[in-house]
């Protein structure tokens, strides 16, 4: 059979068109999961504000999971013996805290822990514009960065070298501030500030992380102290 297709392109690959199918199959479980942890904490399904953040979660996971760099999803999916061991607790603490904020949320829903009084639809269209632009961002980020770790480390297996394009052009670490405002937006949207409670944690977490992190690349990435006193701002334009 030829390896290309009868207008003159490359035939997919089996191997990359079933890791395509793969990593589609692995999001709509993780989706599945904020949902199954969302709805039966609340112990309702007719929860308008918990489908739109599920629907807003699971298209951002469809996204990166079809775009991702294969390398990358290589690199997250290896047991990492250099990782520290105090990175690998953080950003853990970052992931579990990130359930809990939905499972908080649907608790406050089913026990009524937060006063239910009326909120203009602009809270909450202004809510959902800012998780969608955090899980956009963090996205984008991911797409664009094909040395995007779970943990914070130099990557000279893989020739390691500083990213640029895509949302890199203006932040040093773009998929952060999109994970944080994903994190502060959520409980508002789901009309919970006990939710804010996990939700600030984590942006607490990552915004230690982004320093560290940081420090480690102008200290050990060859380049990393050319670009950032090009792009000069880690998480926000003109603040820091």
């Amino acid at each position: 059979m030829s390896a290309y297709t009868s207008n003159g392109q490359p035939r997919n690959k089996p191997g990359k068109t079933w890791g395509i199918v793969k990593r589609l199959l692995l999001a709509c479980v993780s989706t599945l999961v904020q949902a199954a942890v969302l709805f039966v904490s609340a112990d309702r399904l007719d929860w308008a504000l918990g489908w739109t953040f599920v629907g807003v979660y699971g298209i951002g996971a469809l996204i990166i999971a079809a775009f991702m760099e294969p390398e990358l999803i290589t690199e997250r999916a290896r047991i990492k013996t250099d990782a520290r061991t105090w990175d690998t607790m953080l950003m853990g603490s970052s992931k579990l805290l990130n359930l809990v904020m939905p499972l908080v949320a649907g608790l406050d829903m089913r026990f009524g822990w937060t006063q239910q009084t009326y909120r203009p639809t602009a809270v909450h269209v202004v809510s959902l514009v800012f998780v969608a632009l955090g899980y956009w961002l963090s996205s984008w980020a991911v797409i664009s960065n094909k040395f995007f770790s779970d943990v914070i480390r130099i990557q000279m297996d893989r020739g390691h070298t500083v990213v640029s394009n895509g949302p890199y052009q203006y932040l040093r670490h773009p998929g952060y501030i999109g994970l944080i405002l994903y994190s502060l937006a959520t409980p508002f949207l789901l009309d919970s500030p006990w939710a804010l409670i996990p939700g600030g944690l984590v942006a607490l977490l990552v915004i230690i992380r982004t320093i560290v992190e940081d420090r480690t690349l102008l200290a050990e990435l060859d380049g990393y102290k050319d670009y950032a006193q090009r792009v000069r701002y880690r998480l926000l334009p003109g603040v820091w």
